[in-house]
């Protein structure tokens, strides 16, 4: 099928090819801004995908290459729970990739955990708005923003039906989450649309519906993960069983 207009779709044979691929693609993206005089800014995503991809920029030689002082890293959505509880995506990502990278700590934001000091979870989207601010000033940009989609055609922490979709601002506190932990932070969809590039991630039968309706470009209230357009490009990494139902006439 035709994706969206400043989409691609790439079909890799399996989920370990295509953690692969987005690691190498990831490298050589960081690679090129890097050889540009640029500080390159990453928001990455969480769940099962983004494990695999995390433990493949590892393996991947070509990671030595990139200066990984000089990359900031961000997060589009976190679980607000304690810092060292596994369900959030920060501990996760520092597991698989962060810890083992050379980076410089001040430029690796991760979204606050309770027991940060801060009253409610709309204080912590706050506080996270004001530091993507601060570090990215008045107009933020990311160059790579990373997601993935639930069988519910979520992305983020913006569910399908849900006012955290049509929040205002660039972050929300996202309460009642159909999704346990119910409480969560995310960026908004007007920030998940502030990068260069959105990469979406996804594998397994049980994504291909979602990925078919977000691709064509359904309702962003129904489907949320139809949203998010990178300003240069959205590009869709998924496996056959993802795939799968690509087969409608996009919307534009």
């Amino acid at each position: 099928m035709t994706a969206q207009q400043g989409t691609t779709v790439e079909v890799l044979e399996d989920p370990d090819e295509l953690a692969s691929h987005v690691a190498e693609r990831l490298v050589e993206h960081l690679v090129m801004l890097q050889a540009e005089g640029r500080v390159p800014s990453v928001v990455l995503t969480g769940g099962s995908v983004a494990d695999q991809v995390h433990a493949a920029v590892l393996r991947s030689p070509a990671h030595r290459e990139v200066d990984w002082a000089r990359v900031e890293v961000w997060y589009g959505d976190e679980r607000y729970v304690p810092d060292d509880d596994d369900d959030r995506n920060a501990l996760r990502a520092r597991r698989a990739l962060l810890d083992h990278l050379p980076l410089d700590a001040a430029r690796v934001h991760a979204m606050p955990a309770t027991g940060d000091g801060h009253a409610t979870p709309e204080a912590a989207a706050a506080a996270y708005e004001e530091e993507l601010l601060r570090v990215l000033g008045d107009r933020p940009r990311f160059d790579v923003l990373m997601l993935g989609i639930g069988p519910d055609g979520h992305c983020a922490s913006l569910f399908p039906g849900h006012d955290a979709v049509r929040a205002d601002g660039l972050t929300v506190a996202v309460h009642d989450s159909p999704k346990p932990p119910p409480t969560r932070l995310s960026l908004t969809m007007h920030a998940l649309g502030l990068a260069d590039e959105v990469w979406f991630m996804a594998t397994g039968p049980d994504k291909a519906e979602a990925v078919s309706a977000a691709v064509s470009g359904d309702d962003v209230d129904a489907v949320p993960a139809s949203g998010p357009e990178g300003r240069d490009r959205t590009r869709w990494f998924l496996d056959p069983e993802a795939a799968a139902r690509l087969d409608r006439e996009p919307r534009f």
